[in-house]
């Protein structure tokens, strides 16, 4: 399925436009969650640990 007949398909059922449909960003699913319009959620523990010792100098 592509994107505009799963714009259409969440029209019809919601009674929306697909102008609007199209605007919330429905995607279809996928096995690992995908978001578009942003980087993979990554924590760099070294990097954290770091700023929690510059905010935090008394811990450790």
């Amino acid at each position: 399925m592509n994107q505009r007949d799963l714009d259409r398909e969440v029209a019809r059922a919601t009674g929306e436009t697909v102008a609007t449909i199209n605007q919330m960003g429905f995607v279809p699913l996928e096995p690992i969650p995908y978001e578009r319009d942003r980087k993979p959620l990554v924590v760099d523990w070294e990097e954290l640990e770091q700023e929690r010792m510059i905010l935090h100098p008394c811990a450790k």
